[in-house]
């Protein structure tokens, strides 16, 4: 087992990784940039190494700060926790090299699933489900025009390298084509610095249903039950929940087997998830695969009592992992409080907190990093706490997400708790009847 583990992430899931080392009594390096020198991943951390300033660039994304952390403090392990370098298949391979292991997925993994389209035609291959679309990146709007009047519309071109809704268009007719193409290309270029984009059926009325998968080094995997997403704003989640609601227990062994299928096909080691679109009738696509921990992943500890951050360090350590597929013994929902004003198109709001009272009770665990007098700094992602809700049915999560949510204050600050806690009394939400396009007609006023 590892002696020391450096975290080369910051907030919640920084503090979430030092929790489980602490108890598998293995000392951990925190890094941080200047503007964290206050988060309390650096407090509770038994080394931390200021690594740059406040920009990501400079820090959290500065490869040679990271491995030079990890070489001064005597690390043997680093831990990626999720964004920032937790898919770059460069600094798992440099890891390698320097003879710190990677908790996550070697670079061959990472490469062969990180360009959508060759991930794609790798779960095609291993007999995974597939939406219908081009075989690799187009190459001319031509090709485009010429492969969606074949399939027909709606279709939508995707940036081979993209995420978070960047590069993606859909398209309803021809003659929107061109103009797609061009708007797509352009905000693919600039955010991954890749153009290339493909392109696919249009699957309507779709839920994001993930699978929660782990790998070892000996070629086995198991899965741990599905995750919906389909709660999204500009394809960002906000709220998730396990089980879904429309995956019967056939459907929820077919899929489970399907990512089992993909994982193998190239020799998956660590937690990862596969994620799909289920249409309206049931039937379910590969969308993408996710190697790493996911934000969502504590609501799946919750109803499979299973530490997945411990699992990824044994793993990581050369353990066997047991093979044992799991399904959900509980229903549990997560909610994710960013600083951000709902009520303003969900504008930014860093800035200090001024008072602060977490909710608690039984079935509720809130991960986060912040507490009264921390000052929110501007520079990375919003999202300060998550809000983890379990229960015996989905009714009683919900009735208890809206008490946690009613006793969770922050002040100084805007916050998503107002939106989350109007979605609790949602009859559409309530039913378990939507879609990803939920939000787009829901009334964000009078938060």
């Amino acid at each position: 087992m590892f002696k020391k583990i450096l975290i080369a992430n910051r907030g919640e899931i920084a503090l979430r990784i030092i929790r489980t080392c602490r108890e598998m009594g293995i000392k951990t390096v925190a890094v941080y940039s200047t503007a964290d020198r206050d988060s309390l991943h650096v407090r509770f951390a038994d080394e931390a190494v200021c690594i740059g300033p406040p920009v990501s660039k400079q820090s959290y994304l500065s490869i040679p700060s990271i491995i030079s952390a990890a070489e001064v403090t005597g690390a043997d392990a680093i831990h990626p926790g999720y964004g920032f370098l937790s898919e770059n298949a460069e600094f798992s391979q440099i890891c390698a090299d320097y003879g710190i292991k990677f908790i996550g997925a070697t670079a061959d993994q990472i490469n062969s699933m990180g360009d959508k389209a060759t991930a794609k035609a790798t779960m095609k291959l291993a007999g995974v489900p597939v939406i219908p679309g081009s075989e690799g990146l187009l190459e001319s709007i031509e090709q485009g025009k010429k492969l969606s009047a074949e399939m027909g519309y709606p279709v939508i071109i995707k940036a081979t390298a993209g995420g978070g809704g960047r590069g993606m268009r859909i398209i309803r007719s021809e003659s929107d084509f061109e103009k797609a193409w061009n708007d797509a290309r352009t905000e693919a270029g600039a955010a991954f610095g890749n153009d290339g984009l493909y392109l696919e059926k249009f699957v309507e009325e779709p839920r994001h249903i993930e699978i929660q998968i782990v790998g070892d080094q000996f070629g086995k995997v198991c899965h741990l039950s599905e995750r919906d997403c389909s709660i999204q704003r500009r394809h960002q989640k906000l709220v998730e929940e396990t089980p879904s609601p429309i995956i019967s227990p056939e459907l929820r062994e077919e899929m489970g087997q399907a990512a089992i299928k993909g994982a193998q096909a190239i020799g998956y080691e660590g937690a990862g998830t596969v994620e799909f679109l289920v249409d309206k009738h049931g039937k379910f696509y590969f969308m993408e695969m996710n190697t790493r921990i996911q934000v969502e992943h504590p609501i799946t500890e919750e109803v499979t009592d299973f530490d997945l951050i411990k699992e990824q360090i044994k793993v990581a350590a050369g353990v066997e992992i047991s093979g044992r597929n799991y399904t959900p013994k509980l229903y549990a929902m997560e909610c994710r409080i960013n600083a951000e004003d709902p009520a303003n198109g969900f504008r930014p709001s860093p800035g200090k907190i001024t008072v602060l009272h977490m909710p608690g009770g039984h079935g509720v665990r809130v991960d986060s990093h912040v507490y009264t007098g921390y000052t929110i700094p501007p520079n990375y992602d919003s999202m300060i706490a998550k809000l983890i809700v379990s229960g015996q049915s989905r009714e009683e999560v919900i009735t208890r997400m809206k008490r946690a949510l009613q006793e969770f204050v922050i002040e100084g600050i805007k916050t998503t708790i107002p939106f989350h806690i109007k979605l609790m009394d949602d009859p559409g939400f309530k039913s378990g009847h939507f879609t990803t396009a939920f939000l787009e007609t829901f009334d964000f006023s009078k938060l």
